[in-house]
């Protein structure tokens, strides 16, 4: 189980709807070609990053794919209770790529069912990034300095790039599938397998953060877990950005 400085106390503060799933698990997908060569730009200073292809299409690296793994036989060692029976999934490469390989994982350990239905839902894709698609930091400084201020000027929260979206429009996106997945998941586990803004936007949705207490927030972390439980009407977090699982 998770290390302590995982496990979230206090009492949550959003009052939800009846209807909801007994447990709800998160996870970013895992590392992708694309995170291992913007992080190597980021580290040279690169203007450019050799990714040819749509946003939608990019796949897991090896590492990702073992990462998927992992989370696999996290799922797995969970009580049986807590197992999620079903699975809401970002329609993107390498998302469907993590939930394919942890319910194989978790699948060929006995745990859940093999076969296990996969939803795809595009309220679950990554953020949109508009005219800064796939460019580096250095290039966004480079080629438009103006809307590098005035992303600084305006914060993460409400800062929309031209043609993209903010924090707060995945938010949106984020309370409608919300819905939905409460009505026709109630009172039973379920996975969210999606990414790392959609990720954090569900943790600012369901814990109901100021705009200060988002952004203090850790990036999430590939394949790492978040953990809400149905409790008296609310759904309580348990588990943020949880990575012990993928130390070995």
């Amino acid at each position: 189980m998770p290390e302590l400085s995982t496990i979230l106390n206090g009492q949550p503060r959003q009052d939800l709807a009846a209807a909801q799933p007994s447990v709800l698990i998160a996870t970013r997908h895992g590392q992708s070609t694309a995170n291992v060569e913007f992080q190597l730009a980021e580290s040279t200073g690169a203007l450019s990053v050799p990714i040819s292809c749509r946003d939608a299409d990019i796949p897991l690296s090896m590492h990702g794919q073992a990462q998927a793994q992992a989370f696999g036989r996290w799922w797995a060692e969970l009580p049986s209770c807590d197992r999620p029976r079903a699975v809401w999934c970002s329609p993107y490469v390498r998302a469907a790529e993590t939930a394919r390989i942890a319910i194989a994982q978790a699948a060929g350990l006995g745990s859940v069912p093999v076969g296990l239905p996969v939803r795809y839902d595009e309220r679950l894709r990554d953020r949109e990034l508009g005219v800064l698609e796939m460019l580096t930091a250095a290039a966004i400084e480079k080629h438009h300095p103006e809307e590098a201020a005035r992303r600084r000027k305006m914060g993460e929260l409400y800062y929309r790039p031209p043609g993209g979206e903010s924090w707060s429009d995945v938010a949106l996106r984020v309370r409608d599938c919300l819905r939905d997945l409460c009505a026709e998941e109630a009172e039973r586990p379920v996975l969210l397998v999606a990414h790392d803004n959609v990720v954090l936007m569900l943790r600012y949705v369901l814990d109901r953060l100021t705009e200060a207490e988002l952004v203090a927030l850790e990036a999430v972390h590939n394949c790492s877990a978040s953990l809400w439980r149905s409790q008296h009407g609310r759904l309580r977090a348990e588990l943020w950005n949880g990575v012990g699982h993928l130390r070995d």
